[in-house]
């Protein structure tokens, strides 16, 4: 299963734009969308008369046209087809919603699915009856100008589609005004109240290499911060992988004695930390899923309403479920609708509510029985804004505003939100630009964001938010960190009693050395001392940054450290742009020059969708190479250079993985086809295109090993290979198989996960697969 890697695909150069087809688009010169042009509204008309007037009736996809044409510009809304096409066109939609009733709303959405029925379900209709007569510019001014004891009087009535809304008439100064206004504290802490500013530690590690972790989380301390959950993005799925993370995490917490203070979570797909659970009963802390705004966005990620209604119920402890989301992940996945990002995102925090509700249900259920319910159950959600790349948005502007909508619209849902406020390398959002950005995020006062030891994720490869960066925001905003964790923080005496860094500021050996003196190790200080700084110098070989002192300011990065993320950033700038360099073509075994219908690199960072589309001649000449093949063989080796082409012909990288997949899958009895298909400007997508072509109505299970460079940033240049393995049958309808019931393998590099053992891994899990689908033929 892939996790975060699949939820936002675009740092992964895999994400799809979903340009419905059989509807007709004015498009410009980039084949995108031209915009949608409104004539100007009467005085008070709403929507609904607008469209009667105008149309005779209501049209569904005109109404969200509107909707859509509200938002201020993101260039996701343009490719769905829903942007305004001018300011004119954004004016006259406000002025619609904003004379349209909020009853109204809740009458007409622009979709009905399972998931639409459950968040109508958690809707209390009471409330609701507080502001079903209002206007939507009415309900704006409700927001302004009450007090947060009388929003919160109305916020469990609000819907999803109608905070949605309401969004899009709020300036981003108006946005921050309620943002500071409506706060959702977790039970039992500080963790989402005024003031609080929260930290998920999230100790990546490109191999999973749990003393990567350890470590990271071990810095992370000194610094006084991760308050939150200690939350890992792991690159395998295999569930001895994630039970190996989830125990490191977990003595953690233990031998600190902090277990009731935060969770730990592996961010692998909630299915699989059930699993852990099951073998190792009480290694998990909170669960973690993505989720999407509707059900055929969910099941691109392996999930359902029902599914994850049956996690709630099982979750009967402190800590309860934990979710991500993120603007733009449902049109990049080909389920937009018709409709905006703002919309979607605003039901993914309507299905984290009712969640919510549905774990609160268990908890008192687990009272009343006697067990261990806690009644007060930790649900929240974090929104990744900026994780997919330009294709959502691509200024710092439009990240600004992306996060302000989420905290609004999170906190109105009664949810504790926090945010990554990151940039994928793809987008025009530098490293001094979100320091600009959290700057004016931050007076809406989520309730927490990221913290790696540098701005740069040593695993994912985007760039988010580093110890130093909560320092910093500490210090110009005045907020505080969870009371429990600030005490633990003062007793590790990495901080004073008055909050101010002490000489251990800021030093990983020294809470190594406390923790080994939990540990119950006698040794002397100096000696464990220099093995904490062998086990630091071994994380950082492995390309791992590891934050230790400061500069001239406790939030300062130490001058060295600095100048080592500036230089991996200019390093991730290289790898995008560079493209297969032909001579390096040659030389694979057996080459297939293939192209996507990326007109330019520009046009592939810039259009998403042009990389995952094949040209006319390459689809000949696969149509050419099936008749050649002649259903003699079972796997199609695919190499693409993604966002990546350094990853690909670095030294080392792609040819011991070649002989060593080729050799483990013909040990387990495949056939693999001679020919490697290569294509400049391809993502994980054109590699479906492939399978179906070739082995569209086949006999028998026909696999696709896409060989792709990715994330760069993350400080080694490495690639992924993703397994997709199905019968011809499904093969043959064009669009079916996709990233749900793909595997992979990722972080491969000499650097990194060597090849030839990933290699050896790729061949196992598509080994599975066939056997899989074999035995449900």
């Amino acid at each position: 299963m892939l996790c975060r890697r699949n939820l936002l695909k675009g740092a992964l150069g895999v994400a799809a734009v979903a340009i419905r087809p059989g509807r007709v688009y004015s498009t410009d010169q980039t084949g995108l969308p031209r915009g949608v042009s409104l004539p100007a509204a009467q005085p008070g008309e709403d929507v609904f008369s607008y469209l009667r007037r105008k149309a005779g009736g209501v049209s569904m996809a005109r109404y969200k046209e509107i909707l859509g044409a509200a938002n201020p510009f993101k260039e996701g809304d343009q490719i769905v087809g829903v942007a305004a096409a001018d300011d004119a066109a954004r004016h006259t939609a406000r002025a619609l919603l904003a004379a349209t009733r909020v009853d109204q709303i809740d009458v007409h959405p622009p979709l009905e699915d399972k998931l639409f029925r459950l968040l109508q379900q958690s809707i209390d209709q009471a409330a609701a009856a507080q502001t079903a007569a209002l206007t939507l510019g009415e309900l704006t001014r409700l927001l302004l100008r009450e007090s947060e004891a009388a929003i919160r009087r109305i916020m469990p009535g609000l819907s999803s589609d109608v905070i949605g809304c309401v969004v899009k008439l709020l300036s981003d100064e108006e946005l921050v005004a309620v943002g500071r206004k409506v706060f959702n504290p977790l039970p039992g802490s500080q963790i989402g109240a005024r003031g609080y500013l929260g930290a998920r530690i999230q100790p990546n590690s490109p191999t999973d290499n749990v003393s990567d972790i350890l470590w990271q989380v071990l810095s992370g301390w000194s610094y006084a911060v991760g308050d939150v959950v200690l939350g890992t993005n792991p690159v395998s799925s295999d569930p001895n992988s994630v039970a190996a993370i989830e125990r490191t995490l977990h003595d953690l917490l233990t031998t600190f004695g902090l277990n009731e203070v935060l969770p730990h979570c592996v961010l692998a797909h909630i299915d699989v930390q059930s699993t852990v659970e099951q073998a190792f009963p009480g290694s998990t802390g909170i669960w973690f899923q993505s989720i999407a705004g509707s059900d055929a966005a969910n099941a691109t990620f392996d999930i359902s309403v029902e599914k994850m209604l049956a996690y709630a119920d099982q979750r009967t402890g402190r800590y309860g479920l934990y979710f991500e989301t993120g603007q733009g992940a449902d049109f990049t996945n080909g389920h937009d609708h018709g409709y905006d990002m703002v919309l979607h995102e605003s039901r993914k925090y309507g299905f984290a509510r009712a969640l919510a509700q549905r774990v609160a249900t268990a908890q008192r259920r687990a009272g009343a029985a006697g067990t261990r319910g806690h009644g007060e159950p930790w649900v929240h959600l974090n929104d990744v804004a900026g994780f997919i790349g330009p294709e959502v948005f691509r200024t710092r502007e439009q990240l600004v505003r992306c996060c302000l909508e989420d905290i609004v619209m999170g906190k109105l849902h009664g949810l504790c939100l926090g945010l990554d406020v990151c940039s994928t390398l793809h987008m025009d959002v530098s490293l001094d630009d979100l320091d600009w950005c959290l700057d004016r995020i931050l007076p809406a006062n989520p309730a927490y964001l990221m913290a790696l030891p540098t701005k740069i994720d040593p695993m994912l490869g985007y760039l988010t938010t580093g110890f130093q960066d909560h320092v910093r925001l500490r210090e110009k905003f005045g907020y505080r960190v969870n009371d429990r964790m600030w005490q633990f923080f003062q007793n590790l005496e990495v901080i004073d009693e008055r909050g101010r860094p002490t000489s251990h500021f800021g030093d990983p050996l020294w809470v190594y050395w406390q923790y080994r003196r939990k540990k119950g190790d006698g040794r002397e200080r100096d000696e464990i001392f220099r093995e904490g700084q062998q086990q630091i110098s071994a994380v950082q070989q492995r390309g791992v940054f590891m934050a230790q002192g400061h500069g001239p300011q406790p939030w300062e990065l130490k001058p060295q450290l600095r100048r080592d993320v500036y230089r991996i950033y200019e390093d991730s700038k290289a790898s995008l742009w560079t493209e297969l360099d032909p001579a390096f073509i040659a030389q694979i075994p057996k080459p297939v020059r293939l192209a996507t219908r990326s007109a330019s690199r520009t046009d592939y960072i810039l259009h998403t969708a042009t990389g995952e589309k094949l040209s006319d001649e390459s689809l000949r000449m696969l149509r050419d190479l099936r008749d050649r093949h002649a259903g003699g063989y079972d796997v199609q080796i695919v190499i693409s250079d993604g966002l990546n082409a350094l990853a690909i012909m670095d030294p080392g990288n792609l040819a011991p993985f070649l002989s060593q997949v080729r050799s483990a899958l013909q040990q387990g009895g495949l056939r693999t086809a001679p020919e490697h298909l290569v294509f400049a400007s391809g993502r994980v997508r054109a590699g479906y295109r492939v399978g179906e072509t070739l082995f569209g109505g086949q006999e028998g299970v026909r696999s696709i090993v896409h060989v792709i460079g990715e994330r760069p940033g993350s400080g080694h240049h490495t690639f992924s290979a993703y397994l997709t393995a199905s019968p011809g049958a499904a093969w043959a309808t064009s669009g079916k198989i996709d990233h749900d019931i793909t595997k992979v393998v990722s972080g491969i590099a000499t650097t990194a996960q060597a090849p030839a053992p990933a290699a050896l891994e790729a061949a196992r899990l598509l080994g599975t697969l066939v056997v899989r689908w074999s035995k449900l033929k």
